[in-house]
């Protein structure tokens, strides 16, 4: 895992978006993992700045609120529809997304699952990290699920969505769809942005705390390709980071 230390939130976003860009380059048809919430906004806005094709791109979401449709406002494809699915070249049928609404989740966690897998896998994993330690909607708890399925989301998790539902977080879903860790540990590169003193202490348990279902995103210590990008607030309780 290599660990780089920025002055703040936005000179991790320029990063990331400089690293994906330079994937998007090199492979015109990547197959992309992308994330949601507030770490990703500024990402993806230089994204769309960047002026690069999407044409052949496949992106595959790593989540999604159960029981909302694709259009709903709360919902994570009407975020990444603002954010930068309308902004650039994607074709629509390009885009892979778990169906919050689906009548069988079972069924549609397996659809999805094998859709990356004709794909050929993730190339590039943009992954955000919960106060909590939760990548995707992976949760802390005494065991992980390796496929795609649907979960009940922490108090702490529906708090931090509560902004696309009015700051209420009652009015968040109890529930959601998430890629598993299999998928996850599966993608050949991971790219993680962490920002401000509340991911402090996951970004610790991360990187120097013990692989631990507790924290699912200390699993990433087993992969062999992961860029950590922390401004200084997060890294605040690391001891041997890296600085760029």
């Amino acid at each position: 895992m290599t660990v780089t230390i920025c002055a703040d939130h936005a000179e991790a976003s320029a990063r990331a978006s400089a690293i994906v860009a330079d994937a998007l380059r090199a492979e015109p048809a990547l197959v992309l993992g992308l994330p949601t919430g507030r770490t990703p906004v500024a990402l993806y806005a230089s994204l769309v700045a960047a002026d690069l094709d999407w044409a052949k791109v496949r992106t595959f979401n790593l989540d999604e609120f159960a029981g909302l449709p694709p259009r709903a406002p709360g919902s994570f494809r009407a975020f990444m529809d603002e954010h930068m699915f309308s902004r650039v070249n994607l074709p629509p049928a390009h885009v892979g997304f778990l169906q919050g609404d689906a009548a069988d989740e079972a069924g549609e966690c397996a659809r999805y699952e094998r859709a990356i897998d004709e794909a050929g896998g993730l190339d590039l994993l943009v992954l955000g990290l919960g106060a909590n330690g939760h990548i995707g909607f992976n949760e802390p708890g005494p065991g992980l699920r390796a496929s795609t399925h649907a979960i009940a989301l922490h108090a702490s998790t529906r708090a931090a969505n509560a902004d696309r539902f009015g700051g209420d977080p009652a009015r968040v879903p109890a529930r959601g769809l998430t890629l598993g860790m299999r998928q996850v540990l599966r993608a050949r590169r991971v790219l993680m942005v962490a920002t401000g003193p509340a991911k402090a202490a996951a970004v610790s348990a991360l990187t120097q705390g013990p692989l631990t279902t507790m924290c699912p995103a200390s699993w990433l210590q087993v992969h062999s390709d992961v860029t950590l990008l922390v401004d200084r607030a997060a890294a605040a309780l690391l001891r041997d980071a890296i600085s760029d």
